[in-house]
């Protein structure tokens, strides 16, 4: 073999255990690829203007400590109710914060994932997804909160998991703010040499479930987006089965989208029609699903009467810091 020959050899050899190198450590470390868990408050001791304010700790179903914030409005009467999905690296306290301009009159749930915030564990798809149906359950039994009227919104990573959650529960609507069709192909975007397809675990595929989901869904895309190419927001749209709108706010990136006071004037104004389309209908049948174990801590802010929408047999507790 001349020299040349040799070289081509050993570059080959060379490029081949990078190849591999870079294989194993993206199988190795594809938690930290597609999680990022913040568990720094976004803010210290969150309020809403519109809301009575409770932190609350819910056991999931292998019973992790899941930790979030209960608000509910200050009127009477059976509510509707939005749950809140966070993204990738997103404590969910600033929801607590904003939800008198994002959820006017609504109950809302705003918890955060395995090893994001207070709550324990690590985590994980599979594990995220049931945790949702787990705390649709719960919320839909609450009292004073109109089953048939509850919505669920997911922000980027999060939209995944609402979509999920929305095709294996009655939710009357979804809000999905830069939405993608699965984390898999944004991989495969990113690492095009890889064979990703073999490595990642946790894909969020939203395309291959948006055929089948029944409730409206309302599309947010932010005006310049380098996290999800607005590509992929295109074939998740091109598979909805009930489009309500898809909208693109102005002045908005993938960070600050869900803080900007047009983005929550478009949410708010999607789930407050909605919601009101349906006002008149009877309730859905409370469910049936297993109680789930919650403690709710004391209200943050001025004091108020007790809110009769809390069951008598959830544990009152104070929320550990």
């Amino acid at each position: 073999m001349d020299t040349s020959k040799k070289m081509a050899a050993g570059i080959t050899g060379v490029a081949s255990f990078l190849w591999l190198t870079m294989t194993a450590a993206i199988a190795a470390n594809q938690r930290r690829l597609v999680f990022n868990p913040c568990i720094i408050p976004e803010v210290d001791s969150p309020r809403s203007s519109g809301h009575r304010t409770r932190p609350v700790v819910l056991r999931a179903r292998d019973g992790t400590r899941l930790c979030g914030w209960l608000l509910t409005p200050l009127v009477q009467g059976p509510r509707p109710a939005v749950m809140y999905f966070g993204g990738r690296s997103e404590e969910v306290s600033w929801v607590a914060r904003d939800a008198g301009k994002l959820f006017p009159g609504m109950t809302v749930l705003a918890m955060n994932y395995r090893g994001y915030g207070q709550s324990h564990g690590t985590p994980d798809e599979l594990l995220m997804i049931d945790d949702g149906c787990t705390l649709f359950d719960w919320l839909a039994a609450l009292g004073q909160v109109d089953a048939a009227r509850i919505a669920v919104v997911g922000r980027s990573l999060g939209s995944g998991v609402a979509v999920q959650v929305a095709k294996e529960r009655p939710v009357n609507s979804v809000v999905l703010i830069t939405p993608y069709d699965s984390i898999l192909a944004i991989a495969k975007r990113r690492f095009r040499v890889m064979p990703i397809e073999y490595m990642l675990r946790h894909r969020f595929e939203s395309i291959k479930h948006a055929p089948s989901l029944k409730a409206p869904t309302y599309v947010l895309r932010a005006a310049l987006d380098d996290v999800v190419p607005h590509s992929h927001t295109d074939q998740l749209v091109g598979k909805l089965a009930s489009l309500a709108g898809d909208d693109t706010v102005p002045a908005s990136d993938h960070m600050n989208i869900p803080y900007l006071d047009a983005t929550q004037a478009l949410i708010a104004g999607f789930l407050t029609r909605r919601f009101a389309q349906v006002a008149g209908l009877p309730q859905a049948p409370q469910s049936s699903a297993p109680a789930v174990l919650a403690e709710v801590g004391p209200e943050v802010g001025p004091k108020v009467e007790p809110d009769a929408s809390v069951p008598a047999t959830v544990q009152i507790a104070a929320f550990a810091k």
